[in-house]
């Protein structure tokens, strides 16, 4: 099937013994692990031939980090890139597991008895081997990795149950391209700012650098030109085709992580045989002198002159090699054609929205405060709700940009880090990538994360770590990993004084289109507090991933109609607001506005100017409450659709749709923002949504 499968007894028989400094028992065994990690690439390959595979990026040439895994303890977490076979084939036989190798192939066939994704993508996972699923986004899962190991000391620091050792160290693989790639940069920076103030950060960083990405040459030595001087980072290098040299290096930097609790870069040198993938035709940009190279420098070859040395004869290791073809083809042809997920519904289950009565049963049994009944504005709602949740659950944390000392800089944290301790309430660095990727590795370590980004502008350059990593792990895994998370973001437009785009962001197309993602957006104080206390209560009880969108010009507001009429405070909440679930404003049979956040108020007060109107307040959305929708609606015979988002890519656009999709047979209309980023100053008017276009709409409606 391809030169370096056909020539290998030959190569073997050529080599030359080398000594080893490791037991002989454990060179057989990691070599059992690369061999089958070799033929499960090349069993990948035969499946796709046969119609019955689909994958075929590989790990051939990296079966050095099989010795990695040899170096760590079965139980430290791990978070493995998508080359890691042979380490994930060492780690299962760490705890006497002999399925890996089903496991690879079942997930190249897509078979939904694959044991973690069931069939939905072919990722190294187990929950049994404390390996953590990780999409093919480049150096995405580093962010996380880094959070894991924040948050093993931090667990333990306040009590709460882990599921990882309180000494065990995070191992993390990626590629040399990757290494060059901001996540990855931004994690690495994360971990030693970190560590450099004195906090546990125990993280084995892998670099598997085989000196290319796809076609593009990484230049010799710059891995360790980038990271090999970095102050209060220990660097360690080894040949990665040589499995003796790789347990002695990969020992001993795991050795430093787990004594010292400080980061650690092993760069492992290996080389990529069979190409990218299976449809790469290497040839195209890659010589045949340097091809020819790479496969003499194959870590099976490596691993077989140690074996040499070891007493096993050439006719041995050969033997060896071929034994385990047969065991892997035998898998192959096994989970060949095995079924396959057959339907929407199936493929998304993990995706589902909480279910509500879960939430209701798990909420705190003191949601009621009778002691403070006093009005409240929107910001001291959130406030008084991020205390309860804080007190009712030991394993919250919340962290960000200025939100600990400070208090935030609309004060809505404030006091909370006096009350609760600087372990559970901090500041993080300025780098919205590391804040959700430590909440991430603390949703997955026992902790309940409740994470802020300062403005909703600030979220576009991490939005990948929402995407491609917290939504998609319960469906990569099927929610034998969550990362339960609550994640504050102050956002929308209206804001008086400090305005800009920057801090008047009002595009959220970017969260509605995720999967699975819980998006609040609540408008009034009591809401805001009821659905805070629901968020949470779903991250515990189904390890839900919700964003808590809130307005920023409605933080501190006391009025509704005129000055000094304090119709926008709100008394604490006595109940829960159900997820999916909007509140509906009066009873009239004329018109239905349906609205969320700033445009609530505004919506209001129009319809206080227009007999037989009623407003709904969407509260929610994702899931959008469809069914008040077509109730409200219904109720009316003409809907207004009032969304302070832009035109294109708005909310309405999903209203409107939920509408058609049910059939809806009344009038419909809406009035948006304009698709453009909000100016400063006053010039904010031009393109934010206005009381007066709302009236203008409203009134034609009714008038048709």
């Amino acid at each position: 099937m391809t030169q370096v499968d056909e020539l290998f007894a030959e190569r073997v028989r050529a080599l030359k013994p080398a000594p080893c400094d490791h037991p002989a028992d454990l060179l057989r065994r990691l070599y059992d692990a690369q061999l089958g990690s070799r033929h499960a690439d090349l069993a990948a390959r035969w499946l796709q031939s046969q119609g019955h595979g689909f994958y075929t990026i590989g790990s051939s040439g990296h079966e050095g980090n099989a010795g990695v895994a040899a170096a760590l303890r079965p139980t430290d977490p791990a978070l493995l890139h998508y080359r890691s076979g042979a380490f994930y084939l060492a780690r299962a036989e760490q705890h006497q597991d002999k399925d890996g190798i089903r496991d690879i192939l079942l997930g190249v066939a897509a078979a939904t008895t694959e044991p973690i994704a069931g069939g939905r993508h072919k990722v190294f996972g187990r929950h049994d081997l404390a390996v953590i699923p990780q999409t093919s986004t480049i150096a995405s899962h580093l962010p996380r990795a880094m959070g894991v190991a924040f948050s093993i000391a931090r667990a333990a620091k306040l009590g709460v149950p882990s599921p990882w050792p309180a000494d065990a160290v995070v191992v993390t693989s990626f590629g040399d391209a990757s290494a060059n790639h901001s996540t990855a940069t931004g994690a690495i920076n994360a971990a030693l700012h970190a560590s450099y103030q004195g906090i546990p950060m125990p993280l084995l960083l892998v670099c598997e650098d085989n000196g290319i990405g796809i076609s593009v040459r990484t230049p010799d030595g710059w891995i360790k030109q980038a990271y090999g001087q970095r102050p209060g980072l220990r660097y360690f290098d080894a040949d990665g085709t040589d499995l003796d040299a790789t347990l002695t290096m990969a020992t001993e930097a795991a050795t430093f992580v787990r004594r010292n609790r400080r980061p650690a870069f092993l760069r492992l040198r290996t080389v990529r045989l069979m190409g990218h993938a299976g449809s790469d035709v290497e040839a195209a940009y890659r010589s045949p002198a340097e091809l020819l190279a790479d496969e003499e420098l194959d870590p099976l070859l490596g691993t077989a002159r140690l074996l040499l040395g070891a007493g096993h004869r050439p006719e041995d290791v050969i033997d060896l090699y071929e034994c385990k073809r047969s065991e892997v083809m035998g898998i192959a042809r096994e989970v060949a054609g095995l079924p396959q997920l057959e339907s929407a519904e199936a493929v998304a289950a993990p995706l589902r929205f909480p279910d509500r009565a879960i939430v209701g049963k798990s909420l705190p049994g003191h949601l009621v405060d009778t002691e403070h009944t006093e009005p409240l504005t929107l910001s001291q709602a959130i406030n008084r709700a991020l205390g309860d949740v804080l007190a009712s659950y030991p394993e919250a944390i919340a962290f960000g940009e200025d939100i600990g000392r400070k208090g935030g800089v609309y004060g809505v944290t404030r006091g909370l880090q006096k009350a609760f301790g600087a372990a559970r309430v901090f500041d993080t660095l300025l780098d919205e990538q590391s804040i959700l990727g430590l909440a991430l590795g603390a949703g997955v370590s026992g902790l309940l994360p409740l994470p802020e980004i300062q403005y909703l502008a600030y979220l576009h350059n991490a939005e990948d770590q929402l995407r491609g990593e917290a939504a998609s792990l319960k469906f990569f895994s099927q929610g034998q990993y969550r990362n339960p998370m609550l994640l504050r973001i102050a956002g929308y437009g209206y804001q008086k004084g400090f305005g800009g785009h920057f801090h008047n962001d009002d595009a959220i197309g970017v969260l509605r289109d995720i999967p699975g993602l819980v998006i609040a957006s609540p408008s009034r104080p009591d809401d805001a507090a009821a659905m805070l206390h629901s968020c949470a209560a779903a991250a515990r009880a189904e390890g839900t991933v919700s964003v808590f969108l809130e307005p920023i010009a409605l933080y501190h507001r006391r009025d509704l109609h005129t000055e000094g009429d304090e119709q926008w405070l709100a008394s604490y909440p006595t109940a829960h607001v159900p997820i999916g679930r909007g509140r509906t404003y009066g009873d009239g049979d004329r018109l239905t506005i349906v609205t969320f956040g700033n445009g609530l108020p505004m919506s209001l007060r129009v319809a206080a100017r227009l007999p037989r109107t009623r407003v709904l307040d969407l509260r929610w959305l994702a899931p959008l409450p469809v069914e008040d929708l077509l109730r409200e609606a219904t109720a009316t015979g003409r809907v207004l659709v009032v969304d302070e988002t832009r035109r294109s890519g708005g909310v309405s656009e999903g209203v409107l749709a939920a509408l058609v999709d049910a059939g809806y047979p009344g009038r419909m209309a809406r009035v948006t923002s304009e698709d453009s980023f909000v100016p400063l100053g006053d010039a904010a008017r031009q393109v934010l949504l206005s009381e007066q276009t709302i009236e203008t709409a409203a009134r034609a409606l009714i008038d048709t």
